[in-house]
């Protein structure tokens, strides 16, 4: 009954971090060319606020219940990851989400020592970004892929 629960909570708390850096990369760039520069700049600071409050807790939820459904289902397969392509997939996925993690790490320790630019915003979140879009691939993958 617990790894189900765990599945939910982390499934909940990736449609939000996900749904998050897609409205941030997909919407909000494009919002950017469309606004006059103080209304995107409040726009930014208001989203921005929202995300700070919010993530900390969804990360923690996030891989909080990935570590547990790794506990509890996977860590023989993650004994030796290469051994199957399931193994393989996961542990790739794994480190792709402790990547997501570093950035966020990152990004946070930037803002607090106000060393946050423009062009690290851009590049943290395009990277971000393009880690989700490969672990949500990766989760599908893991059960469809063999070789």
């Amino acid at each position: 009954m617990v790894y189900p629960l765990l599945l939910t909570l982390h499934l909940f708390a990736a449609l939000v971090f996900i749904g998050t850096v897609f409205f941030e990369v997909l919407f909000l760039e494009n919002i950017r060319r469309q606004l006059p520069a103080k209304v995107m700049l409040l726009l930014e600071q208001g989203v921005g606020r929202r995300a700070r409050a919010l993530m900390p807790g969804v990360l923690l939820v996030l891989f909080g219940a990935g570590l547990g459904m790794v506990w509890l289902r996977y860590l023989p397969v993650l004994e030796h990851p290469l051994a199957s392509s399931f193994g393989t997939l996961l542990s790739l996925k794994i480190l792709l989400a402790f990547s997501v993690l570093g950035h966020f790490l990152v990004a946070l320790f930037l803002l607090r020592s106000e060393r946050m630019t423009a062009r690290y915003q851009h590049f943290i979140h395009y990277s971000v970004f393009t880690h989700m879009v490969l672990i949500v691939l990766l989760a599908k993958w893991m059960f469809y892929l063999s070789w």
